[in-house]
C-alpha cells in the first residue's frame, strides 16, 4: 500500500480560473515533483558526456603563415581596365592555387597520403584504450581478443600498389613471427606472405599486380591491421576538406593555413610539404617568362651573328676592291644618324611586340609607341634622301658601314640581354614568403572536455523535461480537488497532504520492525492528521443527512491510501469520545491487523463462513473506544461470502453497539466487494490519489457504484503535493497550518 497524505487546500476565491490553463508555477511544480527523474536522467547525460569524451580521438591543429607580396603597378586609364594583365597576383588567386590539385597532388604524392595503414581495434572502446597505453611494449589483449590491437602496435607502409577495383577497399594484414606477415583481400580469395623490410610483389588472380613494402611493424603475432589505398583524386578532395586557408585581414596579404587531424606530427608534415611545394611553384612560375625570353634570344643570336659576319665581309671586300675608301665627315654624320634611327626603330619594334602580347591595340602605351615609330620612320626617310645626294662610292660604303654597325650593336645588346636573363633566372624569388613555419599544438583542440560535459548536462536536463512532458501527455491524471468537483460534480470532503512520517511507519510495519503503524498516535499534529480531522467534522454533517449510520471507504484501485484514511479516521473518531468499530472488509489483501499489532485470524471471513458469535471476532485496540474486526484468513470465495445474510446482521449489530462504524473496503474497479458492503451503510466515500488516476478511471468507479444502487457522498483527495500546489497557484492558493508548539 502506498501512503500519501496531503494538507487541506481550499479553492482560490479570487475569481481567477487557475485550472483552465497551466501557468509557470504549474510547470515548475511538475518539474519539482519529478526531481529525482530529472536528477537521474541529467546524471545519465553527464555519464554519457564522460564516455563520449573518453572514446573521442584528440584533434590537433597545425598552422602556418604566408605573405603574398603585391607588385606595385602604375596608374591605368579606363582603357586599361580591360587589359589582360599588369596587376600582381591577387591573394584570392593564391589561395585557390594553394587548394589546387597541382599543389595538393604533389603533397599527396610526396607524403604517400593515399596509403592508410592502422591496427584493428575493438568496437567503441578499443581505440580509446589503446590510445592511453603508455608503456614501451605492446599491451596484453583484453577479453582474449588477441587479434585486436590494445596499445603499442605500429605499422609503417612505404608502398602499396593495387588494381583499380581494390581502391578504397581495406586489405587485412596479420602480423606473424620474426618479422613476417600475411596479407589477404576482404573476401579471402587470395593470400600472400611477406616480410618486413622486403618488397612483396605478387600477381593477383585477375592478372593484376600487387606491390607492398612494409618498412616497420610492431605487434603481437596474430594482430590484424587494415591497409587501404585510396584514389589520388579522393585523397586530394579529403585534404581540401580539412584545410582552412584564409587571409588575415582584408588586404593584408597575410594568409593563414591551418589543418586539423588526429596525427599531430602528420599534420605538421603535411603543412611543411604544402608550403614547400607552393613556394617552389611560385618561383618557377615567376621565372618562366625569363626562361621563355632567354630561349627566344638563344635562337636569334646565331642568325644575327651570321648577318654581322656577312656585313663585315661585304664591307671589307668593297674596300679592297675600291682601295682604302674613307668616309667623309658629311657621310659619317649621316651614317651616325641612320644607325641611331635604325637602332631606335628596332628597340621600339621589340617593345611594341612585348606590349602587344599584354595589351589591346587601343591601349595608350601602344598608341604612343606607334606615334614614336611613325616619327622615326619619317626621319629615316629624310636621311635616305640625304644619302641619295651623296656620290655613288660614298653611298655604297655608307650602306655597308651602316649594316656592320647596326648588326654589331644588335648582336652586342642581345648578348647582354641574354646574360642578364640568365642572372635573373638564377636569382628569381617568388612574391610569397613564409612568415611562420608550420607548428602543431601541443594540446588537443578537440574534444573540449568542459564544453562536452556542460552540453551533456544541458541535454540530459532537456531530455528529462521532454520525458516528463511525454509521460504527462500519455497519462492525463487528476491532481487538484477543483478538477474532481468540476468534472464529476461531487464534493471533495478533504485533501490529505503527503506525510513522510507515515512512509516510515508503513515501511517499518511491513518489514516487521514495528508492531504498530498509526500516524494519529505517533504525531497527532501531522498535517495529514489535521486534514483527516476536517474530514471527521465534515462527516458529521454528511452522515446526518442519511437515515443509516456507518461510513464505507473505497477507491478505484489499490495503492491509493484508503486503508490509511480508514484507520486514522477511526482513531480520530475514537479520540473525539465516540465508540468506533473499524472493519477490515478486504478479505483478500487486508492488512489493518498489522497496524494495530493484532493477528488477522478470527475476523470477518470466519464470521461469515462459520457459526461464530459477535463477540468472538471483535478485538479491542490500544485506542480507548476503538475496536476492530480484522479481515480473517483469506477465503477462496470472498464475493460469495459477502452475499451471506450474516453480513447484514453483523453491520446492524455494530451500528447498534457503536456510535460510528468505519469499513475499509477493497477497490471497486478490481472486485465488487465494495458495492456489496456499501449496501448496509449510509455514507460511501471514494478515495483518490492525486496524480495517479485519469479522470475516466474515477468516472468508471462512480459508475460502478451507481450501477449497484450506491450513491457516493464525496471524495477524499489523498497524496496532494502541497509544495507543488503552492507553486501552481502562487498567492491565490492557501495552505493553513495551526499547531501548538
Amino acid at each position: 500500500m502506498s501512503n500519501n497524505r496531503e494538507m487541506p487546500l481550499t479553492s482560490p476565491q479570487s475569481g481567477q480560473d487557475d485550472d483552465d490553463s497551466l501557468n509557470i508555477g504549474e510547470y515548475f511544480a511538475t518539474l519539482l515533483s519529478h526531481k529525482w527523474l530529472i536528477i537521474s536522467v541529467t546524471l545519465l547525460g553527464l555519464l554519457a558526456g564522460f564516455f563520449y569524451n573518453f572514446i573521442s580521438k584528440p584533434v590537433y591543429r597545425a598552422d602556418a603563415l604566408l605573405q603574398v607580396e603585391e607588385e606595385a603597378s602604375g596608374l591605368v586609364s579606363f582603357e586599361a581596365l580591360g587589359a589582360l594583365g599588369e596587376s600582381s597576383s591577387s591573394v584570392d588567386a593564391e589561395i585557390e592555387i594553394l587548394r589546387s590539385r597541382m599543389v595538393l597532388g604533389n603533397v599527396v604524392d610526396r607524403l604517400r597520403l593515399q596509403v592508410v595503414a592502422a591496427p584493428r581495434y575493438a568496437p567503441v572502446i578499443g581505440e580509446a584504450v589503446a590510445r592511453r597505453f603508455r608503456e614501451s611494449g605492446v599491451a596484453k589483449p583484453w577479453f582474449g581478443q588477441d587479434q585486436l590491437a590494445w596499445g603499442g602496435e605500429k605499422i609503417e607502409v612505404e608502398r602499396l600498389d593495387v588494381p583499380d577495383y581494390l581502391l578504397g577497399q581495406a586489405l587485412r594484414l596479420t602480423s606473424g613471427e620474426t618479422g613476417g606477415y600475411t596479407i589477404e583481400d576482404p573476401e579471402g580469395t587470395w593470400q600472400f606472405n611477406g616480410r618486413v623490410g622486403e618488397r612483396l610483389q605478387e600477381m593477383l588472380p585477375g592478372g593484376e599486380e600487387l606491390a607492398l613494402f612494409v618498412s616497420y611493424l610492431k605487434a603481437r603475432p596474430g594482430t590484424e591491421f587494415e591497409l587501404l589505398r585510396n584514389s589520388r583524386i579522393d585523397t586530394i578532395s579529403a585534404l581540401v576538406g580539412k584545410l582552412s586557408i584564409r587571409e588575415k585581414g582584408r588586404g593584408s596579404g597575410i594568409v593563414q593555413i591551418a589543418l586539423e587531424g588526429h596525427d599531430r606530427v602528420g599534420q605538421k608534415a603535411i603543412l611543411d610539404q604544402l608550403m614547400y611545394v607552393y613556394v617552389r611553384q611560385n618561383v618557377e612560375r615567376r621565372s618562366a617568362e625569363a626562361e621563355s625570353t632567354l630561349q627566344f634570344l638563344e635562337t636569334q643570336l646565331p642568325a644575327l651573328k651570321e648577318q654581322l659576319d656577312a656585313a663585315e665581309a661585304a664591307y671589307n671586300s668593297y674596300r679592297l676592291e675600291e682601295g682604302s675608301v674613307d668616309l667623309t665627315s658629311e657621310t659619317q654624320s649621316v651614317l651616325a644618324s641612320v644607325v641611331r634611327v635604325d637602332k631606335e626603330l628596332v628597340d621600339l619594334q621589340q617593345e611594341r611586340e612585348e606590349l602587344r602580347q599584354r595589351f589591346k591595340p587601343e591601349h595608350p602605351r601602344l598608341k604612343a609607341l606607334d606615334g614614336k615609330m611613325a616619327r622615326l620612320q619619317r626621319k629615316r626617310a629624310e636621311l635616305d634622301k640625304n644619302v641619295a645626294e651623296l656620290p655613288g662610292t660614298q653611298q655604297k660604303i655608307l650602306r655597308l658601314k651602316r649594316d656592320v654597325e647596326v648588326n654589331t650593336r644588335l648582336y652586342t645588346e642581345l648578348l647582354n640581354t641574354a646574360q642578364q636573363l640568365r642572372v635573373a633566372k638564377a636569382g628569381t624569388v617568388g612574391n610569397v614568403r613564409i612568415v611562420d613555419e608550420a607548428a602543431a599544438s601541443t594540446e588537443p583542440v578537440a574534444p573540449k572536455t568542459p564544453m562536452i560535459l556542460a552540453g551533456s548536462l544541458v541535454l540530459g536536463f532537456i531530455f528529462s523535461v521532454v520525458l516528463i512532458w511525454l509521460l504527462r501527455s500519455l497519462r492525463v491524471t487528476v491532481e487538484t480537488p477543483e478538477a474532481i468537483e468540476r468534472n464529476l460534480g461531487l464534493p471533495v470532503l478533504a485533501t490529505v497532504p503527503h506525510s513522510k512520517l507515515e512512509d516510515r511507519l508503513a515501511k517499518a510495519t511491513k518489514t516487521g520492525k514495528s508492531k504498530m503503524g498509526l500516524l494519529a498516535l505517533e504525531d497527532g499534529e501531522d498535517d495529514s492528521i489535521e486534514s483527516l480531522r476536517s474530514l471527521r467534522t465534515t462527516l458529521r454533517f454528511t452522515m446526518a443527512e442519511s437515515d443509516r449510520g456507518g461510513v464505507l471507504i473505497t477507491g478505484p484501485s489499490q495503492g491509493i491510501g484508503k486503508s490509511f484514511v480508514s484507520k486514522n479516521l477511526a482513531v480520530l473518531l475514537a479520540q473525539a469520545g465516540e465508540t468506533v468499530a473499524l472493519v477490515d472488509g478486504d478479505m483478500r489483501r487486508g492488512h489493518l491487523h498489522r497496524e494495530f499489532g493484532l493477528e488477522k485470524n478470527l475476523g470477518l471471513s470466519e464470521f461469515l463462513s462459520q457459526d461464530l458469535g459477535f463477540d468472538a471476532i471483535v478485538k479491542p485496540t490500544i485506542v480507548e473506544g476503538l475496536d476492530i474486526i480484522t479481515c480473517g484468513e483469506r477465503p477462496p470465495n470472498s464475493s460469495e461470502l459477502l452475499m451471506n445474510s450474516r453480513l447484514e446482521l453483523l453491520v446492524q449489530a455494530l451500528l447498534n453497539t457503536y456510535n460510528q462504524v468505519v469499513i475499509d473496503a477493497p477497490p471497486i474497479l478490481a472486485i465488487s466487494d465494495a458495492a456489496t458492503l456499501a449496501r448496509y451503510v449510509g455514507t460511501t466515500i471514494m478515495v483518490a490519489r492525486a496524480g495517479q488516476h485519469p479522470l475516466a478511471e474515477l468516472e468508471q468507479a462512480l459508475k460502478r457504484m451507481s450501477m449497484s444502487g450506491i450513491k457516493t457522498s464525496g471524495f477524499v483527495l489523498n497524496d496532494l503535493d502541497t509544495t507543488r500546489m503552492r507553486y501552481r497557484y502562487g498567492y491565490s492558493g492557501y495552505h493553513y497550518q495551526y499547531k501548538y508548539k
